[in-house]
């Protein structure tokens, strides 16, 4: 068994050929001033004086988490302020749901003014079959006749002056093409 401590390489391995490639280069170790000092594991207070507050009060929190623009911040407030903001979107998405509550209420409103309008008591009562009201004055059985008697007159056979040809144009074609029988 090959470790990578071994000196030898694995055959399969050896048989891959290696290439240099001009656009990778390989990481240089970096080279260290003379008066390089290691960084102690706790961090002390700042020596900026951005933990120091403009009251100098001895219960004031110490701000060490500093942002790139030089805002320092102890984490508690950095908390705080975030659940303010939290609570601040709350309130605007609930002022949000409210406000449009209020319009689709508005919408359904107006809609079925709308629908009033166009005709009144339908949704007032439990009648859902308009039907027109008859004039007690005009007997029904008595204006059937009459109806009839319109379409009498208004039939082409009983006007003259009417062709012949339009009379009978069954009877032509049948003339023409010879009658089922």
């Amino acid at each position: 068994m090959f470790t990578m401590r071994d000196d030898r390489t694995h055959p399969l391995l050896a048989q891959v050929p290696l290439t240099v490639s001009p656009f990778v280069t390989l990481p240089a170790a970096a080279t260290l001033p003379y008066t390089y000092k290691s960084m102690p594991s706790s961090l002390p207070p700042p020596s900026t004086g951005i933990g120091i507050g403009t009251t100098g009060a001895a219960d004031e929190k110490p701000k060490y988490v500093v942002s790139q623009s030089g805002h320092a911040a102890h984490p508690d407030d950095i908390v705080a302020s975030c659940k303010g903001l939290r609570d601040h979107i709350a309130k605007l998405q609930d002022d949000a749901d409210r406000t449009l509550r209020a319009l689709d209420e508005s919408i359904r409103a107006r809609e079925l003014a709308e629908k009033r309008r166009v005709a009144p008591g339908w949704l007032d009562s439990e009648a859902r079959l308009l039907e027109p009201e008859r004039k007690p004055d005009a007997p029904s059985s008595a204006a059937e006749p009459d109806v009839a008697a319109r379409f009498a007159e208004m039939s082409i056979s009983g006007h003259e002056g009417v062709s012949e040809m339009a009379v009978d144009q069954g009877e032509e074609i049948d003339r023409a093409f010879g009658g089922w029988k």
